[in-house]
């Protein structure tokens, strides 16, 4: 049986939030959120400085920071992101305020090694659609 947790509106974190089961959150962090392999929901009411790291990630509050998902990173039509999104799947609902740069790389989260000659190809054409990193 899955574990899910949830993180009430009243409740404040500061500081670095691990785990290794699915999680909600409704209330407010700020820090830098790990859930390896797992599903992280930002509730209607919550409210998220930090960077985000997570198998999948639902934003439906909202969410100030980098956000970087194996699987797939969600904004529902409530939900607000400032922010880079770093998934193969993202979906921005139609309402959803966002803003930031999308990379939409397959491959898992981790630091690339060399880029192959067409990916660089590739990244150079994209950094004329896409907001630069400051690299």
């Amino acid at each position: 049986m899955e574990k899910l947790v949830n993180i009430g509106q009243s409740v404040e974190i500061r500081g670095e939030l691990n785990g290794n089961e699915d999680l909600t959150i409704e209330g407010k962090v700020d820090g830098k959120i790990t859930l390896k392999g797992h599903h992280l929901t930002v509730g209607a009411n919550g409210k998220i400085k930090g960077e985000i790291f997570a198998k999948s990630v639902l934003v439906v509050g909202e969410v100030n920071g980098n956000v970087a998902a194996d699987d797939k990173i969600e904004v529902a039509a409530t939900g607000s992101m400032l922010g880079d999104i770093r998934a193969p799947r993202v979906i921005l609902a139609d309402g959803a305020r966002f803003k930031g740069a999308i990379d939409m790389d397959s491959g898992r989260v981790k630091a690339p090694d060399k880029p192959a000659s067409t990916d660089h190809v590739r990244s150079e054409k994209q950094s004329h659609v896409m907001s630069a990193k400051g690299s």
